[in-house]
């Protein structure tokens, strides 16, 4: 199989050593990272308020809300892909493109879920800060997207169809 000059494959077929980062693997790195700041990172610096986002209760129900919708929308689009699932964002050899189920609402739906659990956590810890780190993820795992789908185009031609017809990372926003 030819591979485009982009394609993370040697001159002699044999695979590039993960540090490369010829199939994304740096992006993955990054994304771990962000995440994990989400969830455990400071959500105050210095003498600054930690929260700034009043009525607490309502604040947390639709943190929680929004946890819960994003863990289900990430774990049906795990279940979805099933032995096409690579951390990767590079496509495996033997893949398929998947259109149904979530990926019917959204073509990045482990992203988005990913991003409307963060959102959710923000909200249920009422962190400013934490929201930035949200909005930095959300920006970044749209760059991810981006480039994974240069990949996708590549490798199935039904993919700049399906590009028109179904939204990146929200369902029915983004």
């Amino acid at each position: 199989m030819t591979h485009s000059a982009g394609a993370p494959h040697e001159a002699d077929g044999h695979r590039a050593p993960w540090w490369t980062g010829r199939r994304g693997e740096w992006l993955v790195v990054v994304q771990v990272a962000l995440m994990a700041l989400v969830f455990l990172g400071p959500r105050a610096i210095g003498g600054w308020p930690a929260s700034w986002m009043q009525f607490p209760l309502a604040c947390r129900v639709v943190g929680w809300v929004l946890l819960a919708a994003g863990g289900g929308l990430l774990l049906t689009a795990i279940l979805g892909l099933g032995s096409g699932l690579t951390p990767l964002p590079y496509p495996k050899e033997d893949g398929r493109l998947v259109q149904t189920g979530p990926y019917a609402l959204v073509r990045h739906p482990m992203y988005g879920g990913g991003v409307l659990l963060a959102f959710g956590w923000a909200l249920c810890t009422r962190s400013w800060l934490t929201l930035g780190y949200v909005a930095v993820l959300f920006v970044f795992l749209d760059v991810k997207s981006r480039r994974e789908e240069r990949w996708l185009v590549e490798r199935y031609p039904g993919y700049a169809e399906y590009q028109r017809r179904v939204r990146r990372l929200l369902p029915f926003v983004y």
